[in-house]
């Protein structure tokens, strides 16, 4: 019995120390122990309410947006690496040394655009052709035969479109390089064309680069109407945006998730991570802590309280808005931490009880 007795003045003596928990209890939260030079707690305490939660509510679901994305074709002006077809014909009756139009003329299929951005063919030399559009290399042909030609024609097409296809790499199920031959892209149709993105739509970031600049986008607005033309030559970068939340306390599943969607909801959220664990919960303790950047620089930290006991709770959990970044916090009830100071009593009194029995 002395030794019984010995182990709850240890457990009684040590209090909370002893035992572990995920967290601060509700207590500490509601009423942070004082500290000495801080009068008040580092952080603002929201109690939500019908009262409190208007600026913080879910937005409405965007109406859907009727116009497409403008389709503007880009001149694609020529980059080492570009494959040509070159056709040039002769309108002399005698002795020419291209074909006559009537026959098709004379064709060179595939011609490449060297590293030095020119191209070799007979006749017309060694041309340099890159930064030039289509158009402008049919001039340059054009005046390097006139002297050898009788009132040349030439025609330029693009067999290989280095300088005119887009780059997809990243999230996405068949990252490369896309051709434009059969018309612009959009954002949308280059990531379709890599097989669409690995990840949910509202967890995926775009990244496109012209060469002039860089911008971002999110995917999930580019479904909503957001689409855009990708210029020639540009580099998509589809990658996870960072949109998750911290669960933590007596909850299922407790760890970093994923937000289950582009707004989620407290309710939403909670479900995502299985509940509350009904067996140490304390109802009343839902907690969501925010950081929320200032106009000038600083940072704001707020905690919101929900007690899930309240039957209006549920309506109030359907409309607040979980951001990114979010720590979701569920408190032990005092049961469960009277349990936990319980257990190692009573295994201390069993044991107590059998060294009892066996000096006797």
């Amino acid at each position: 019995m002395t030794l019984v007795l010995g182990m709850l003045a240890i457990l009684a003596g040590c209090g909370g120390s002893v035992f572990s928990g995920a967290g601060p209890t509700k207590g500490d939260i509601l009423e942070p122990p004082t500290e000495e030079g801080v009068e008040t707690p580092p952080y603002t305490l929201i109690e939500l309410s019908a009262d409190t939660i208007k600026p913080y509510l879910r937005p409405a679901e965007a109406e859907p947006v009727a116009d497409v994305s403008a389709m503007p074709m880009p001149e694609a002006k020529l980059i080492p690496g570009d494959v040509i077809s070159v056709t040039i014909s002769d309108s002399a009756a005698e002795g020419a040394l291209f074909a006559p139009l009537a026959a098709g003329g004379t064709v060179f299929e595939r011609v490449r655009v060297n590293a030095e951005g020119r191209i070799s063919l007979p006749y017309v030399g060694r041309p340099k052709v890159a930064g030039l559009t289509l158009p402008g290399v049919e001039d340059r042909i054009r005046k390097n035969i006139e002297s050898v030609a009788t009132d040349p024609q030439v025609h330029v097409s693009l067999v290989g479109d280095l300088s005119g296809s887009v780059l997809v790499a990243g999230a996405v199920k068949a990252p490369g390089r896309y051709s434009a031959l059969q018309g612009p892209l959009t954002l949308l149709d280059a990531i379709n064309e890599a097989g669409g993105p690995l990840l949910e739509p509202h967890l995926v970031k775009v990244v496109l680069r012209t060469g002039g600049n860089a911008s971002t986008y999110s995917y999930q607005d580019l479904l909503s109407g957001a689409n855009r033309p990708v210029p020639p030559h540009s580099e998509i970068i589809v990658e996870r945006a960072r949109k998750r939340f911290v669960a933590m306390g007596a909850v299922e599943k407790p760890g970093l998730m994923d937000l289950p969607s582009e707004h989620p909801s407290l309710l939403e959220v909670l479900g995502s991570v299985g509940g509350l664990d009904e067996r140490r919960a304390d109802a009343r303790g839902v907690f969501v802590f925010r950081l929320v950047d200032q106009p000038d620089g600083q940072t704001e930290a707020k905690v919101f309280r929900l007690d899930m006991r309240k039957p209006t709770a549920i309506f109030l959990a359907r409309e607040f808005l979980v951001q990114p970044e979010d720590a979701v916090y569920v408190t032990n009830a005092h049961v469960y931490e009277f349990q936990k100071l319980i257990s190692p009593i009573v295994q201390v009194m069993v044991l107590g009880r059998t060294v009892e029995n066996v000096s006797r």
